[in-house]
């Protein structure tokens, strides 16, 4: 992998740090804590040094934004990846060089620190003292952007209804079709999706989290990463009532991807939302 470090000029004719482009961490305190963000104070010999800003830095080739944002935390402020919770990414283009917002929470009480000359200072900012402070003009525009994002959704997914939508032969192999699903939704859970979260900002790409409930032929389908999957012993429709109400109370929106009105009124009752097979696999 080639490291992106180094100078280069958008379209804009504005010079950036990064040849692959960068992203950076935008990472929120657990949902038990008093809301504040994670920022360090640039140190003055860096570009636009003194200002305040999210971690981060140039993206290497072939790296992802969620990578290189994970990376370049832990480099800057010993920020331990595997205590994130990622939630969402919001590009911002500057015409053939772009830099990744990817919006987290720590799962978990986390100290942060310098670790390298880049920050004369890394704190958990309360959100009502940012708007105060000095702040690095990219993370000044994008802010009010994505200071209201909330937590990524959970989506259920009836597998059965979902297979049983799309003419692709799922009837002569219904494990097979459960496992093309499962690899849709495990690419969807890296890759983020664009309009499973808020309306806005616009472009704005959540990082879900996917549980299949898979019945029938379809049981033995296994898990992976990204996807947990659930097999009814019994009702399909039960197991996803089930799931929902389990996980209802984890600080995620719910969502339940069916075309049974059965099963909607069901879910819906516990608070859910509720998406069509169609629209999903649009948006896969």
């Amino acid at each position: 992998m080639s490291s992106g470090d180094g100078w280069t000029t958008c379209a804009l004719g504005h010079r950036h740090w990064g040849l692959f482009g960068a992203a950076g961490l935008l990472l929120r305190t657990p949902a038990d804590e008093a809301s504040a963000v994670g920022l360090q104070l640039r140190a003055e010999r860096s570009h636009h040094g003194g200002t305040w800003g999210i971690l981060g830095g140039a993206r290497h080739e072939d790296e992802t934004p969620v990578q290189a944002a994970l990376r370049e935390a832990a480099e800057e402020a010993g920020v331990e990846p595997e205590r994130v919770e990622v939630e969402a990414g919001y590009v911002d283009d500057h015409g053939g060089w772009t830099y990744t917002t990817i919006v987290a929470s720590a799962s978990s009480a986390m100290a942060l620190a310098p670790r390298n000359w880049e920050s004369d200072a890394v704190a958990w900012v309360p959100l009502v003292e940012i708007d105060g402070l000095a702040l690095h003009p990219g993370f000044a525009s994008t802010w009010p952007l994505l200071r209201q994002v909330g937590p990524a959704p959970l989506v259920v997914v009836d597998a059965a209804n979902v297979v049983g939508s799309r003419p692709d032969g799922w009837w002569r192999d219904r494990a097979g079709a459960a496992e093309r699903l499962r690899d849709q939704l495990a690419a969807a859970a890296e890759s983020g999706v664009e309009g499973l979260g808020p309306p806005s900002p616009p472009g704005l790409r959540t990082y879900p989290a996917f549980v299949l409930v898979v019945e029938g032929a379809a049981r033995d389908v296994a898990g992976v990463p990204g996807v947990e999957v659930l097999s009814a012993s019994g009702s399909g429709d039960d197991a996803v009532v089930a799931a929902v109400a389990e996980r209802r109370d984890r600080g995620r929106p719910v969502r339940v991807v069916t075309a049974d009105r059965e099963l909607r009124r069901r879910v819906e009752a516990l608070g859910a939302g509720v998406l069509g097979p169609r629209t999903l696999l649009d948006l896969l």
